[in-house]
């Protein structure tokens, strides 16, 4: 029979900054100009404050996805069978990958018509890799830990491999590794978040779940150790500049732009350096977060413990944002092109003004109001939550 466990702060706390931090890069996607015709980590245009408000949101999805291994662990030791935890993982995977494209392809295109890509970006990564660790979960855990670790340290080994080498079968390799688009029927899907290296990123935090069952002193130095090993390793990685990330950092026209350069990791898929570069600090809070109490009020407490709510939500109010803005702009004349996607989403440039989009200042005030506002609602939604046990609201 499950029993019915507290929650770990620790980790609420955790899920819940990076979901504050994570907002700010959706608003500046919707709504700051220069999203809309370059990327904030490109040295050849970028600033070093634009740089690194998209560089400290790196480390949203690695945590998205650690945390969420490690929460399925600590959701089948609540006295579930290992049947039950797989029949969970794929049903909750096939779930996200749903709202992925219906719910969320709408946040993200505001076009009824659905007429643009079908993009796979984080719910999907996160269903697909629910789906597979409904697989993997059969296996001994030590086998688990070795696979994921190994997965993250080896799989920069496959970059060379191109999906057009593949012929006809090329979309797999797209879902597997290699970020990049394909023709299903009449549809056009784009897979931002191939399946691997992130799936062993969720079964790392798999793996990490049986710490939470150590005595509290032990667990914090495992984590705070491994996590400033991790750190450590990222700098020798990246520091000897060669395997670990396929792009290599070099001497810019200044200190400041090199440290950049030396930051610059690649995302799409995660490489080696990009995963210690943000697991490592990562763990190193998590072990910080574990020493402290939180009120439930709190707010990183609040928006830890809904965060499918906080992430669709927040997605509509950033697009919703960007709409408002735009007429306020514009006049009358936006109703030609807000509901559509903006053009850092793959919207149609030409339909766009050019100098669409706004002052990054703007973006920061916006992504200030929506945490603000988004505020009481998750603590509705999350004292629903703790009052019912509902089974499908673990789905949510």
């Amino acid at each position: 029979m499950a029993t019915n466990r507290p929650r770990v702060d620790s980790i609420d706390a955790l899920r819940g900054t990076i979901m504050i931090i994570m907002a700010l890069d959706h608003v500046r996607d919707m709504i700051h100009r220069a999203a809309m015709s370059s990327s904030p980590t490109d040295l050849a245009t970028t600033t070093p404050v634009l740089f690194l408000t998209r560089w400290i949101t790196h480390i949203c999805a690695p945590v998205f996805m650690f945390t969420a291994g490690l929460g399925v662990y600590l959701w089948w030791q609540r006295g579930r069978t290992k049947e039950q935890l797989s029949t969970y993982l794929a049903t909750r995977g096939m779930w996200l990958v749903f709202l992925e494209v219906t719910v969320m392809r709408l946040a993200y295109n505001f076009d009824f018509a659905q007429s643009y890509p079908i993009l796979l970006i984080v719910l999907w990564a996160l269903g697909g890799c629910m789906i597979l660790m409904s697989m993997l979960v059969w296996l001994p855990a030590r086998v688990i830990a070795v696979l994921s670790v190994a997965t993250i340290a080896l799989h920069n080994l496959l970059d060379g491999i191109q999906a057009s080498s593949f012929g006809s079968g090329a979309p797999l390799w797209n879902v597997i590794h290699q970020p990049g688009a394909f023709p299903v029927g009449k549809a056009l899907v784009f897979v931002a978040y191939p399946l691997v290296p992130w799936v062993a990123v969720m079964a790392l935090g798999f793996s990490f779940g049986p710490l939470f069952k150590m005595e509290a002193a032990r667990r914090r130095r495992y984590l705070l150790g491994i996590g400033a090993a991790m750190t450590v390793a990222f700098l020798v990685v990246r520091g000897i500049n060669g395997y670990g990330d396929p792009a290599s950092w070099s001497t810019q026209r200044s200190a400041t732009f090199t440290l950049l350069s030396f930051l610059n990791t690649t995302k799409y898929p995660p490489s080696l350096a990009f995963l210690l570069m943000t697991l490592g600090p990562a763990l190193i809070m998590l072990g910080l977060f574990d020493r402290m109490s939180f009120k439930s009020s709190n707010p990183v407490i609040v928006f830890g413990r809904v965060p499918l709510f906080y992430f669709v939500t927040h997605f509509y109010l950033a697009h919703i944002a960007s709409v408002v803005l735009a007429i306020a702009k514009y006049g009358s004349a936006a109703w030609a092109f807000v509901f559509h996607p903006v053009p850092s989403m793959g919207g149609p440039v030409k339909l766009f003004p050019p100098d669409f989009g706004f002052d990054l200042w703007v973006a920061y005030a916006v992504w200030a109001a929506i945490v603000i506002g988004l505020y009481p609602v998750c603590r509705w939604f999350a004292g629903v939550k703790a009052r019912r046990k509902d089974w499908w609201l673990s789905y949510l």
